[in-house]
C-alpha cells in the first residue's frame, strides 16, 4: 500500500456539500493533507447520479450507494433494481449508509426495518460490504443484523457512538467503528473510553463532512480536509504516532471494504 497519502476517510458526503464547495476542490485540498481515499455513502435514489459523478471525479474516491432511513418512504422495486443495476460499477464497494434512526419525524420503524433488509439481502447477494446507521435504535439494529446474517458481509458502523458492549457485539457481526468529530469534542466521555478500550483491527476515521465538524470549528461546516484533526485526536487517545495511525486506520478501512492493497 502506498504511504502518501493514507488516511481514509470512510465516511464523507462529496456529493453533498454546500452551494460554493467544489468537491474535487475540497478532495485535492484534503489529498494535500495526506487523505487519499473517501468513501462517499448514499442518502436517496434521487442522489445517486451526483454521488456516482462525484465519485468519478475525485481520485482515491469510492460510492456507497443506498437509502438512508431518513429516505425509507423512497424505497420500492424499481429503487431495489436500480440499486443492483449500479453495484458492478467499479467504484462502487459498498451498500450505504442504511439502517436505523430513532429520531422523532423518522419514517415509522416498520417501514425502516423493511427497506434496512432489503439492503441487507442486496449486499448479501452481491457479496459487498454495508456502511451502518443508527440513532436509538442500537438493540434492534443488531437483532436484524443477527436475523439477516449480516456476518456474511460485514462493514462499517458509521459515527460510532455506542457502548462497549455494542462495540463488541457489532465487531463479532463484522463491523468495525468509525470515529468523526464528536471524538473531539469537548466534554466528550463514552466515545474516547469506548475507543481507547477496542482492538486496534476494528478503529477507521471519518469525517461525515458537510456535517458534525471537529473541535475546534463545531457549529461550522465540515470539510474533508478536517479529517487530520480527527486523526490526531484519536492518535493521542491510542497513543499512536501519526504515522501508526494513519497506516492502521486506512489497513482497516481497506479489509473492511474488500479493497486490494495497493
Amino acid at each position: 500500500m502506498s504511504t502518501d497519502p493514507i488516511l481514509f476517510d470512510t465516511h464523507v458526503h462529496l456529493d453533498r456539500l454546500p452551494e460554493g464547495m467544489d468537491p474535487v476542490r475540497e478532495a485535492t485540498q484534503a489529498r494535500d493533507a495526506g487523505i487519499g481515499r473517501f468513501l462517499v455513502p448514499g442518502v436517496s435514489p434521487r442522489d445517486w447520479p451526483a454521488l456516482l459523478a462525484v465519485v468519478g471525479s475525485v481520485p482515491g474516491a469510492f460510492g456507497a450507494p443506498g437509502v438512508h432511513p431518513q429516505a425509507a418512504a423512497q424505497w420500492d422495486r424499481e429503487s431495489a433494481a436500480r440499486l443492483e443495476a449500479l453495484l458492478p460499477q467499479k467504484r462502487v464497494v459498498a451498500i450505504g449508509e442504511i439502517g436505523l434512526d430513532g429520531f422523532p419525524g423518522m419514517p415509522p420503524a416498520a417501514e425502516q426495518e423493511q427497506v434496512l433488509r432489503s439492503q441487507l439481502r442486496i449486499a448479501a447477494a452481491a457479496g459487498l460490504p454495508v456502511v451502518l446507521h443508527c440513532r436509538k435504535a442500537t438493540g434492534r439494529l443488531l437483532e436484524i443484523l443477527r436475523q439477516e446474517g449480516a456476518s456474511r458481509v460485514g462493514g462499517i458502523w458509521h459515527g460510532f457512538s455506542g457502548s462497549l458492549e455494542t462495540a463488541l457485539a457489532a465487531m463479532e457481526l463484522g463491523f468495525g467503528l468509525a470515529f468523526g468529530g464528536p471524538l473531539t469534542w469537548p466534554g466528550a466521555r463514552r466515545a474516547p473510553q469506548v475507543l481507547q478500550a477496542l482492538p486496534a483491527e476494528w478503529i477507521v476515521l471519518e469525517t461525515d463532512a458537510p456535517d458534525l465538524p471537529p473541535a475546534p470549528h463545531r457549529g461550522q461546516v465540515n470539510r474533508p480536509l478536517y479529517l487530520g484533526l480527527i486523526a490526531e485526536h484519536l492518535g493521542l487517545l491510542r497513543h499512536w504516532t501519526p504515522e501508526q495511525t494513519a497506516r492502521i486506520t486506512t489497513a482497516n478501512a481497506m479489509r473492511l471494504l474488500r479493497l486490494p492493497i495497493d
